[in-house]
């Protein structure tokens, strides 16, 4: 189902492109001062490019499925995908390196 992949790459586009921070799960919730500390920048292209990478899985994976006549693939590649995708995202967001030091 090529849903899933175009959602990926639609809400990468509009966090990066279109600014829609409020996307990005707890941003939103900050204070003016905490949201501050962060390169949003930074942020949101990790977001494009991870969900753009998770949308590429995806997409070789319903080729494959497409190709071999067996949805085995379309499945291994969602799950490698979020499995992958996602701790990825969640570990790299919220490392120090989007942290901006106001010493």
């Amino acid at each position: 189902m090529l849903v899933v992949p175009v959602v990926f790459v639609v809400l990468g586009i509009l966090i990066k492109y279109k600014k829609m921070y409020h996307l990005i799960a707890g941003y939103n919730t900050m204070t003016k001062e905490e949201m501050d500390k962060y390169d949003i920048e930074g942020i949101a292209t990790l977001m494009k490019n991870v969900m753009f990478g998770m949308a590429i899985v995806m997409i070789i994976g319903l080729l494959l499925t497409y190709w071999t006549g067996t949805s085995d693939y379309e499945v291994y590649a969602l799950g490698l995908a979020l499995v992958v995708g996602i701790p990825y995202l969640l570990v790299q967001s919220n490392s120090d390196r989007y942290k901006i030091n106001n010493h």
